[in-house]
């Protein structure tokens, strides 16, 4: 189930607000986008919307797409980016 047409209760929400703003707190200022924030939010909800509440595994969603993020814009060899 995408997050399309889910429903989260009051609770579940002030849950997936609560980490996205521990993980946003525990980025550096300039690494706090809002474009980055709506992906890390985007990750929380669709975790929260297959029924994960785990807050430290919502948190590890989060975490894991900016690591992916980072992994695909900054470690790309100079010879790939030539392409």
């Amino acid at each position: 189930m995408g997050t399309k047409g889910a429903v989260f209760q009051p609770e579940l929400i002030q849950l997936m607000k609560a980490v996205l703003d521990d993980v946003v707190a525990a980025l550096p200022e300039s690494k706090r986008t809002s474009a980055r924030m709506a992906d890390m939010a985007a990750q929380i909800l669709a975790c929260a919307a297959k029924g994960e509440r785990d807050p430290a595994i919502l948190k590890r969603a989060a975490l894991l797409f900016l690591v992916e993020c980072s992994h695909y814009s900054h470690d790309i060899s100079p010879e790939r980016r030539a392409v």
